[in-house]
Parts: structure tokens; C-alpha cells; sequence
């Protein structure tokens, strides 16, 4: 079996102050896809290149204490992909991809940070590019190689991944426009949600993310933004998937999929 975890940290360093690493050897991941790292190279240098014996690979924001994502594998990749080629967006540190190809087999494990739209109009905007940008970039991998994705996507596609559905149908993460863009991916493109895939009707247990605000933790008022997006063969061999709740590093929850890496 091949475990695999990913989780927003709304910062690395703060997520490893609440016991990050200890639960990561606890669970021995073969492989962590980590988002919203807000730390830059020297940050990383001496403290962060590993954790819990996994080795990292980042593509960091050139912004200071903004977004980055990383991926820490047990296994030696055959390349490591930075960025995915936007002009703007590669700026963020939103995209590193990790292949691991043999004589029999191209695979890929990606960890990508989605934008939000909801400190207004115009990162909303932005979002949408990035949607119209990576939809036929994942469409031209798939043609290419197996993969999953893991990530803050960002956008809850179903009624049924957030508490408060109607109220936040003109909000950012649930608007129509957004929403379909999954649809699309999930259609169309033949990509698998793999939360969806072994728990096809689950609500309030689904949710990775809590607002700060208003007690929604502690109410579980929350949305199902971490998501495994994988192509048909790697979503099949998909055995388990838990969402852990019980430390809470960030204010996104780990999701972690046991894969039959064989398969």
C-alpha cells in the first residue's frame, strides 16, 4: 500500500509548533503533499528540507510569507516538476509535480495550492484564470501519464461539502461558476474525486476546512476544500481514506488515502 496525506498548513512553521511531525511519524506516510507553506528558501534551509525522515521538494512563493506548496516522499523521484508554466501564477508557488517513472509505468504525484477569491473581485478573477490555465494543463498530463493531485482546490462542489450551502451560493468557493469548472474535470476531463469515490454520500464528516470565526469549528460548520484528484487507474486502486480531526495543525484538516500502488 502506498499512504498518502496532504494538508494546507496556513504556514509551516506554525503548523510544526502544534505537533506536525510527531503525528507524521506516527502515521508514516509514504508521501505528504503540503500547501500554504508562507516561507521562503532560507526559512526552509536546516529545518524543513525533511520531515519525519521524508524529503521535501517545494515550490515556494516569491512573495514573502505567502502561499508555496511542497511534496516530502519516501521514494526517489525520476524528475520534480516547479511550476507549471503560467507567467502568472508560477510567481506564487502554487504547483510542484514529482514523477516516478520506471520501464512499466509513468506516475505523478502533484501538490498544488489553488487561489481564492474571497478577499474580493479582483482574486476572483485571478482564481478563474488559474482555472481556465490548469484545466488543459491537467488535461494534456492525463493524456500523458497517471497522476493524482492533492490539494486546496478551493472550491466546494457539492451541496453536500459545506454546512451552509444556501447562504454561500454567491460566495467564492461555491459559486456556479467554479463549481462547474469540477464538474468539468470530473466529467469531461475523466478525472476522479477520491474522497467521492469511497464515500459518495458523506456531509458533515467530509469537511477539511473551518473558518476561524464564529465557533465553526467547534460546530463543525465547515467545507470539503482538500481534495485527491486522480486519473481512473490510480483512483481505483484507492482502499481508505481518513480526514484527521484529532490535532489540529492548521485550519484545514489532513486528508491521507491509502493506494494500491500496484494497481
Amino acid at each position: 500500500m502506498f499512504k498518502l496525506s496532504s494538508i494546507n498548513l496556513n504556514g509551516i512553521r506554525s503548523a510544526s509548533s502544534k505537533g506536525l511531525e510527531p503525528w507524521l511519524v506516527k502515521i508514516r506516510p509514504d508521501c505528504i503533499c503540503v500547501q500554504e507553506i508562507k516561507a521562503q528558501a532560507a526559512d526552509i534551509a536546516g529545518r524543513f528540507e525533511e520531515l519525519a525522515g521524508l524529503q521535501g521538494y517545494f515550490h515556494l512563493a516569491e512573495k514573502k510569507g505567502y502561499s508555496g506548496v511542497g511534496i516530502y516522499t519516501r521514494l526517489q523521484p525520476s524528475d520534480v516538476r516547479v511550476g507549471y508554466g503560467s507567467a502568472e501564477f508560477d510567481a506564487e508557488g502554487r504547483f510542484v509535480e514529482l514523477r516516478f517513472d520506471s520501464a512499466t509505468a509513468k506516475r505523478s504525484i502533484i501538490s498544488c495550492y489553488f487561489p481564492s477569491g474571497s478577499s474580493g473581485e479582483e482574486r476572483q478573477q485571478a482564481k478563474f484564470r488559474f482555472l481556465d490555465e490548469m484545466y488543459p494543463h491537467l488535461l494534456q498530463l492525463k493524456a500523458e501519464r497517471e497522476f493524482i493531485l492533492c490539494g486546496d482546490v478551493n472550491i466546494a462542489h457539492q451541496e453536500i461539502d459545506l454546512k451552509n450551502w444556501k447562504g454561500n451560493r454567491k460566495n467564492s468557493g461555491f459559486l456556479p461558476e467554479e463549481r462547474a469548472w469540477m464538474t468539468r474535470l470530473l466529467g469531461e476531463a475523466g478525472l476522479v474525486d477520491v474522497y467521492r469515490r469511497l464515500h459518495p454520500d458523506a456531509a458533515d464528516a467530509c469537511y477539511t476546512w473551518w473558518s476561524n470565526r464564529g465557533q465553526a469549528y467547534a460546530k463543525n460548520v465547515g467545507w470539503r476544500l482538500d481534495y485527491h484528484l486522480a486519473t481512473p487507474q490510480l483512483a481505483a486502486g484507492a482502499q481508505a481514506v481518513e480526514i484527521y480531526k484529532g490535532e489540529k495543525f492548521s485550519d484545514h484538516a489532513p486528508v491521507t488515502v491509502e493506494y494500491d500502488w500496484a494497481c
